[in-house]
């Protein structure tokens, strides 16, 4: 479903028509990528695999996409140019590998349409519909801090030497690659200041950005941004900008979520987008998260009524949540499109 178009909100509506008024995002990324056999103890995390297992990311996405995503986020969260410098890898390899990306998402949507459209006649007629639903691409930008490696991503402290061209020049060509390698829109996620989406709304304007994009903040309060900015004042940054056609949270516990909904709503009337973590707290300094803190799958997918009924366009989970996530949300969703009483216009 190609995006280059002179009114980008128009046809993000039109996607989400399309898939029924809701569409479903992927999960965790490096929590299957674990479960599959690789090793992220790495400061390039996820992105480690592009370099020496985009096998295991394949299989990854197409586990997301037979659990019912409508949407794949890249493997290119914490895959930057100056990341993968600074392991001696090349200017020219490192773009090189942030189109790899791009381009593994876009190898398993196609094998999976051709799978399922080859196979629909032995699943059941519904889920044989769902499956046929569109699929988007979007090209993962994780925010500085996560470059860091230091956990800043959970708090937007970047100190007072980074500054607002120090952002636009440290994301400005990695989202030209992106915007670039073929994707159907660009994801900023876990955005955890003012100043950083401050940042990427300039680049999308100055660079010309031709695909749309969204923009994903992360709170630990439900109430601010992790830095402590306003809520209210970053989602209208990004609702001012003419190319995000999306607007939401991620990496946040569910249990915040619907309040979130409810502030980013006063601000915008652009689709809103939610993929929670599964409610586990991660320890920056030991670099792991906290099991005890989570919630089952089952919980998780308790919100996700709620969550659509106070306004949320697309669903799905952040880290540590998985393929039966995925499923459990899909169905839920799905649920309510096939009953009449609660089926979205």
């Amino acid at each position: 479903m190609g995006f280059a178009t002179t009114d980008p909100w128009a046809l993000m509506r039109a996607f989400l028509r399309e898939a029924g008024g809701c569409a479903v995002i992927d999960g965790g990324l490096a929590t299957e990528l674990e479960a599959n056999g690789a090793d992220l103890n790495d400061p390039l995390w996820s992105a480690k695999c592009l370099i020496n297992s985009p096998h295991l990311i394949r299989k990854v996405h197409l586990d997301y996409l037979e659990a019912g995503a409508n949407v794949l986020i890249t493997a290119s969260y914490q895959a930057t140019i100056q990341g993968f410098q600074s392991k001696g890898i090349s200017r020219e390899e490192s773009e090189d590998l942030l189109r790899k990306s791009v381009e593994i998402a876009c190898e398993a949507r196609d094998v999976f349409q051709k799978e399922y459209s080859k196979d629909s006649h032995n699943v059941e007629d519904n889920e044989a519909t769902y499956r046929q639903q569109p699929i988007l691409v979007a090209a993962s930008i994780g925010s500085y801090g996560a470059f860091l490696a230091d956990g800043s991503e959970y708090s937007g402290d970047y100190g007072e030497a980074v500054t607002l061209e120090t952002l636009k020049d440290f994301h400005r060509r990695r989202l030209q690659v992106l915007a670039d390698a073929g994707a159907d829109l660009i994801a900023f996620e876990t955005i955890p200041n003012k100043i950083e989406a401050q940042a990427y709304a300039e680049l999308l304007e100055e660079n010309n950005i031709k695909i749309p994009a969204w923009f994903s903040f992360n709170s630990k309060d439900g109430v601010n941004v992790v830095s402590g900015d306003s809520l209210i004042e970053c989602a209208s940054i990004a609702n001012s900008c003419r190319r995000v056609v999306a607007v939401g949270i991620n990496c946040t516990p569910p249990r915040f979520i619907h309040g979130l909904i409810l502030s980013i709503q006063k601000v915008t009337d652009k689709p809103i987008l939610v993929y929670p973590n599964s409610g586990e707290r991660y320890d920056a300094d030991k670099k792991e998260w906290v099991v005890s803190s989570g919630v089952s799958d089952g919980d998780f997918v308790s919100y996700v009524s709620k969550w659509r009924e106070a306004g949320a366009s697309l669903i799905g989970g952040c880290c540590r949540t998985t393929p039966n996530t995925i499923r459990a949300i899909s169905r839920a969703l799905h649920k309510q499109y096939d009953d009449p009483q609660t089926s979205v216009p």
